[in-house]
This record gives structure tokens, C-alpha cells and sequence, in this order.
């Protein structure tokens, strides 16, 4: 097993596609991506298909074809890619920390080496200082400004990795804990466990027979860079993508005690204790004591029943009002992916996606969903393809041939369709009419004053046709910050016209954030969870948008993804 791989290769290719775009060549790079996302959000360990299946299982991959899958087969034999090797030489050494700088680009990156030789984070920082940068053609004091924020937002996000990328590992070193015959409890810890949006490392706790067998097990796994440390109660070990990995061994009496605190958050915890102290208790790793005597700590139901508080559920963990809630046993029952009945937002090839309409609707059905929406782009973005009237109404035929071939199964007929500058959507109501479902979204502009891109959005809002509002802030994590908008007045308007706002569960969008959803149910908002997915490998994104929604304390009924088809459709006319 090794979906550390995944990961690994993935990178390769977005680097070979960044490169080759850098030098000018053209549809290439678009080949590599695709194949980069379709590769890190594969279930499966790529080594094991390739072990199983060769070349030709690899070629099964969505948007793999003969050249990647003997690149991914060559990298997977001797642990290169001799094309990257060779790649990597043509272009400045510190490149790739060029391209994390928000907003920068390939294209400007390349003025900005060819012109002022820049070739590193620093060296761009300097230029920025120095305003050497807005005498550049193309460049002006406001570009040299945001290079200076987004060099900023680049160092604050540094040593943090997507939920969505460090979950597969931390689950996978789970499971291979769990078939050691001496482990009778193991489960990540930690801010996974929270499932926070980014994590620093992961923390597991075992209980173990021999603990000694399990810690030389951990230690000498293959993707093991460095062992920081090694003992009969923790230890410590680097893994080859930098990720650390704590493995802490607790005695199976105290497990419920260790997990709450190893959990965590800081701020949680620390409030617990003091909640303890006003009841004359004790807590700790260990347990919960009143005097020497030790009343709970087997489990974590018992630890938070000791304290006079409701079980919290571990998503909540983040002491804003959850223990006070809990001490009056009010607590929200949350949202569970057992609750969902749909999967919302989904492209195919019609547009930017791998797969065919038939292919991810057999997925969703095989996931044991009751529907999906098909929402491919429309309007006048190019980058994604996207769908003119003329090829949207030929979709929605296209839909309809496939329904009817689905038993117990519905595919709805949608759009993600363009919020224009001045907040039309871009394609005409007569054809948005003819749809189940319109989710709006802006793909441009981004650098618009809260005024402009409020004002934008509220307009959108006033079209009759449009159900959900996508990625409502833009952001993607580690790489753009959220535009400038007003979000109490989207808010307000979203509960009037009985719109619907998404969590992109694409791991590095999860927008809307966990804080903005908490504001969005407190304001009766309905949210709407879509997977974003791009091929049918992306719809396991669809639980990081599920634990969202929990952290944002959302319940079954803020949910539309909860409704039957026919309780959606019935939302969907408003």
C-alpha cells in the first residue's frame, strides 16, 4: 500500500505541466493536469494498480493515456521521471515557489525572470521592495503591491497541508496499524480528527499488547524519511513529503481520556479543564479524578458525562459555544453523510470534466445516491470550455437519453453558469428556464472592491432562475484569497430569494468555509454541498464538504443535498 505515491506523482505532473507552459508549449500542460487530478484523488493506490493490472489498468485512469501511463510506470519502476529530470534543468531552480505567490502566474513569472532575472521568492520580494517591478510594461504599483500580499499569504500558509491530501495518508497508516494482531484500538487524533481544513501533522493513538512490536512496525515503514524519535510511548518519524507523523501508545484504560485530549483544539481543551476545576475534578490525559480517584476516561461519552456536559462531537471541538451548548444538552444534532440523498455540481467532458455524462451518474448510483446534477459550465469562459446555448440545450437532450437507460436514478439537468462583472448571469433565461438546476458563480474579477463585488452578486441573485451560489468567496486555499465581499448582505439576500449557498468540497476551495457556514445557518440560509468533480475519482471529495458543513454546526435540515429528488425539485421551483 502506498497512496503516498499518489501524492507524489501528482506533484510530478502539475510541475511538468508548469514547466512546459512556462516554455510555451501548447495543449500539453492541460494533459498533465488532468492527469495530476485524476491521479491525487484516485481511492486506490496507483501501485497496486499498476502491480495488478500494468500499463493497461493505468490507461483506465481518467485522463491517463499511453505517454503518462508509461511516465507514471517508469516513475513507479525506478522512482524518476527522466522527462522531469531533464525538464527541471531549463527552467530558474526555485520556480515552483514562484508560482504559489497569488495571482502571479506562469506568464508573468516568465517577464519577471526574463526581465529582471528574478528566479526565487526572494529575489521577487526584493524587486517588489525595490518598485522594480512597476516599471515593467504590463506591471503597475498595484501589481507590485499584490505581489508583496501574496508573498506574504505564501510564508503564512507555509508548513500546513489540504485535509484533502493529508487524509488518505493518515487513514491508510490507520488501517495498516490495524492488521498488527497486537493493536486493540487505533484511531487518528488531532486536528484530522476535527477535520480542519489544513493540518500540520498527524497524530495517532494506539493500544497495543506490545507496544514495542507496533513502534518498530511505524518506524520502518517505507515512506519513512527520518525517525525524530523512538520510544515505548511515542514516537516520531518525517515521512518523504515532509508530513510528521506522531504515533502515541496509550494504556486501553485510559483511551477515551487520551483521545479527547489528543484531539484537541488547544482552546477546547483548555476550557474543559477549567470547567473541571469549578467542579472540584481533575482532568487530563489520563482521566477525569475526583481527589486520587479516577471516574472516567475509558471512553470519551463517559469523560464529557463526568463534566456534566453532552457528548461533543469531535468536528465542534473549537470552543465557540459548543461546551455551553452541551452543559444544557442543546447541542445541534449534525448533518451525517448518511443524510445525503444527492450529489449536487458535477462536470463531465462536455465541458472541463474527464468522464461522460453516463459514467459519473453510474458512479453517483454506485455510491448509493438517489440523484445527481450535472453541472457543467456555461457562459463565455474558455479555459473551461464552457457551454454556449446551443451546446447546453443539446446536453439537456443528451441527459434525457440517459435517464431514461437509469433505473431508481435521476440525473438532473444544471448549469454552473458565469456571474458576469455586472452581475448577469451569461447565459439567457430562456435557456435557464428550461434547466432543474442554475448554480451561479464568478470566475473573474476577483480584485473588485467589496462594493463592485457585492453589488455584483446581489444582482446575480435577482435572476428567477438561479438556485445556488458557488464557491461563494473564491478562495482557494494556499493559493488565492477570497475576494473582497459583504457577506452579511449575501446573506440576507440568499434567505430572501431562497437561494441556496455551496460548499465546494474541492479540498483546496472547502468554500464556503467553516466559519461562513456557521453565519449562513444562524441566518436560516439553506447550504448546498457539491463535489466540483472533474472525474469520477473527485466524488470522494464529497465527505471533506459533509465535515465542513458539520463544523459550520449544519444540520439535516440546512441541507438540500438531504431532500428526496422530488422535495429538491420542489425547492428548485421556490
Amino acid at each position: 500500500m502506498d497512496k503516498m505515491k499518489n501524492e507524489e506523482l501528482a506533484k510530478i505532473f502539475y510541475a511538468i505541466a508548469d514547466i512546459l507552459e512556462f516554455k510555451n508549449v501548447q495543449w500539453k500542460p492541460r494533459a498533465y493536469r488532468t492527469a495530476a487530478r485524476s491521479i491525487e484523488s484516485l481511492s486506490k493506490d496507483i501501485e497496486d494498480i499498476y502491480k495488478e493490472e500494468g500499463i493497461k489498468g493505468l490507461k483506465e485512469i481518467s485522463g491517463v493515456g499511453e505517454g503518462i501511463a508509461k511516465k507514471i510506470a517508469e516513475f513507479l519502476e525506478t522512482g524518476k521521471i527522466q522527462e522531469y529530470e531533464r525538464l527541471k534543468k531549463k527552467v530558474p531552480k526555485h520556480f515552483e515557489e514562484l508560482l504559489k505567490v497569488p495571482g502571479l502566474g506562469i506568464k508573468r513569472a516568465k517577464i519577471l525572470h526574463e526581465k529582471l532575472h528574478i528566479a526565487s521568492l526572494k529575489d521577487l520580494e526584493k524587486a517588489a521592495q525595490e518598485h522594480k517591478i512597476s516599471k515593467l510594461e504590463s506591471f503597475r504599483e498595484k501589481s507590485e503591491e499584490n505581489i508583496l500580499k501574496g508573498i506574504s499569504f505564501v510564508k503564512g500558509s507555509g508548513g500546513r497541508m489540504l485535509l484533502g491530501n493529508a487524509l488518505p495518508i493518515a487513514t491508510e497508516i490507520e488501517e495498516r496499524l490495524k492488521s498488527l494482531k497486537e493493536v486493540q484500538k487505533v484511531i487518528v487524533a488531532g486536528s484530522i480528527r476535527r477535520r480542519k481544513e489544513t493540518i500540520r501533522d498527524i497524530d495517532i493513538l494506539v493500544s497495543a499488547k506490545n507496544a514495542e512490536r507496533v513502534t518498530d512496525f511505524f518506524t520502518s515503514m517505507k515512506e519513512v524519511n527520518r525517525v525524530l524519535g523512538k520510544g515505548p510511548t511515542k514516537s516520531s518519524i518525517i515521512l518523504k513529503n515532509n508530513l510528521q507523523v506522531d504515533l502515541r501508545i496509550i494504556p486501553l484504560e485510559d483511551y477515551g481520556a487520551a483521545l479527547q485530549y489528543f484531539t484537541g483544539s488547544k482552546e477546547h481543551s483548555v476550557h474543559l479543564r477549567k470547567l473541571a476545576l469549578k467542579k472540584h475534578l481533575k482532568l487530563s490525559e489520563y482521566g477525569v479524578f475526583k481527589g486520587k480517584k479516577k471516574i472516567a476516561g475509558k471512553n470519551e461519552e463517559e469523560v464529557y458525562n463526568a463534566l456534566g456536559l453532552q457528548y461533543i462531537e469531535p468536528e465542534l471541538r473549537e470552543d465557540k459555544g459548543e461546551i455551553e451548548l452541551a452543559s444544557q444538552k442543546r447541542l445541534p444534532q449534525l448533518v451525517l453523510e448518511k443524510d445525503i440523498k444527492g450529489i449536487l455540481h458535477v462536470h463531465t467532458s462536455w465541458s472541463d470534466g474527464i468522464n461522460s455524462i453516463e459514467e459519473m451518474a453510474e458512479t453517483v448510483k454506485g455510491l448509493g445516491y438517489q440523484y445527481v446534477a450535472i453541472c457543467d459550465h456555461g457562459g463565455n469562459l474558455k479555459i473551461a470550455n464552457s457551454l454556449d446555448e446551443k451546446r447546453l440545450l443539446k446536453q439537456m437532450k443528451a441527459i434525457d437519453l440517459v435517464n431514461k437507460k437509469m433505473k431508481d436514478f435521476s440525473i438532473l439537468k444544471g448549469s454552473e453558469v458565469d456571474i458576469l462583472k455586472d452581475g448577469n448571469l451569461a447565459l439567457k433565461n430562456s435557456v435557464l428556464k428550461e434547466l432543474d438546476i442554475v448554480i451561479g458563480s464568478v470566475h473573474s474579477g476577483f480584485k473588485s472592491s467589496e462594493k463592485e463585488m457585492t453589488k455584483r452578486i446581489l444582482k446575480a441573485f435577482d435572476n428567477p432562475y438561479l438556485h445556488v451560489f458557488g464557491h461563494p468567496t473564491g478562495r482557494m486555499i494556499h493559493k488565492r484569497e477570497p475576494y473582497s465581499v459583504q457577506l452579511s448582505k449575501v446573506f440576507e439576500k440568499a434567505k430572501e430569494r431562497n437561494i441556496a449557498l455551496e460548499i465546494d468540497s474541492y479540498p483546496d476551495r472547502l468554500d464556503l468555509s467553516d466559519a461562513n457556514v456557521k453565519d449562513a445557518v444562524n441566518k436560516k440560509v439553506k447550504i448546498a454541498i457539491g463535489t466540483d468533480a472533474h472525474a469520477k475519482e473527485h466524488l470522494r471529495f464529497f465527505s471533506l464538504g459533509v465535515s465542513t458543513a458539520r463544523r459550520g454546526w449544519a444540520t439535516k435540515k440546512d441541507v438540500i443535498n438531504c431532500f428526496n429528488v422530488n422535495e429538491l425539485k420542489k425547492f428548485l421551483k421556490r
